[in-house]
């Protein structure tokens, strides 16, 4: 019926979660990951003799939308959503409105690939991009364009 938890148990709880929760967030060599709290999108990745695959999950998004960028061995995939829906009745009364608003953002550690060969293009919501692999070097930076 009731919560028996005296309230300053209760916040001491709460305060560990979020402490936990914070910590999670910064654990893996001091970048920041997506958990399923945070705008966090479905990808598989695959590997091939001579590339990588990856497959990420947009629904609704537009290509002028998502932006991929290699830098430092790290690929970042990042989608921007803002989308504002209103419907009026017949006297021009606002009856609903929603807006939604989003950053989506992944990224992952890829090293000794051809940054300027990466090839991406979205297709009925799925983004897929192709990296091919090449000998160990130095890390390169660059910009893909979706096509």
């Amino acid at each position: 019926m009731f919560d028996l938890i005296p309230f300053r148990k209760r916040n001491e709880e709460l305060f560990g979660h979020m402490l936990k929760s914070f910590n999670e967030v910064f654990e893996q060599n001091g970048l920041f990951t997506l958990g399923e709290g945070f705008n966090s999108f479905r990808t598989d990745i695959m590997e091939k003799e001579n590339a990588y695959y990856v497959e990420a999950e947009l629904p609704g998004f537009a290509k002028e939308d998502i932006s991929i960028e290699y830098e430092n061995n790290q690929l970042t995939i990042k989608a921007k959503r803002e989308l504002l829906t209103e419907e009026k009745d017949k006297n021009e009364k606002v009856i609903r409105q929603e807006r939604h608003f989003g950053e989506f953002l992944r990224r992952f550690y890829v090293e000794d690939i051809k940054d300027d060969e990466i090839m991406a293009k979205l297709e009925d919501g799925i983004l897929k991009i192709e990296i091919p692999k090449r000998s160990p070097g130095k890390p390169g930076r660059n910009k893909i364009e979706i096509h």
